[in-house]
């Protein structure tokens, strides 16, 4: 999967969020996430912030990242 991608796309739902109260900011993001990513785009995310690869994600994301839920095992 491409890093990258998933960054940015994940940047842009941060970017959004940020201009709304700040109560909602991290319940939005990972809402949003949970609704939309496939369930391999919300495990690969969540596997570069839990080896630290932390460059270049909005630090909204990585708040929210708790909130993001992990896709159950095949």
């Amino acid at each position: 999967m491409d890093a990258a991608k998933h960054i940015r796309m994940a940047n842009q739902i941060s970017a959004f969020f940020a201009s709304q109260p700040e109560a909602a900011r991290l319940p939005g993001v990972a809402a949003h996430i949970n609704d939309f990513w496939e369930p391999r785009m919300r495990a690969f995310l969540l596997e570069l912030l839990d080896a630290g690869e932390t460059q270049g994600i909005d630090p909204l994301v990585i708040s929210a990242a708790p909130l993001i839920k992990r896709p159950s095992a095949a």
